[in-house]
């Protein structure tokens, strides 16, 4: 009988150790997630890559070479082969100017002939 006194104790003892848990749990799951890729970034690099290879088709200069464009957080990659030094600067130029780009990765190369 003299533990009976003791329940009401535990019972918010415990209570307050989940709850304690649960909110130190949550804090930890929001600093996991601002690291992952959110699908709205996602979209916005898609648009970003479908506007960089629309502009790079559009340069007759450029549209008969077949450049790769890739996008990650707003940082562009450029990739594959052309035909001249002007030509990698051109397409350089033409992705940073599309909205959304924070920065060109240019590893395009001069196809030798």
């Amino acid at each position: 009988m003299k533990y009976t006194k003791h329940i009401p104790k535990l019972i918010l003892a415990g209570v307050l150790m989940a709850t304690l848990g649960c909110a130190a749990n949550s804090q930890k799951d929001n600093t996991t997630t601002s690291n992952r890729e959110k699908a709205g970034d996602y979209i916005d690099d898609a648009v970003i890559t479908t506007k960089v290879k629309a502009a790079i088709l559009k340069e007759p200069i450029l549209k008969s070479y077949e450049v790769n464009v890739e996008t990650y957080k707003g940082v562009v990659q450029l990739s594959g082969f052309v035909g001249t030094q002007a030509e990698v600067i051109k397409a350089a130029g033409l992705a940073s100017s599309v909205k959304g780009v924070v920065s060109v990765k240019n590893d395009l190369r001069v196809k030798a002939n």
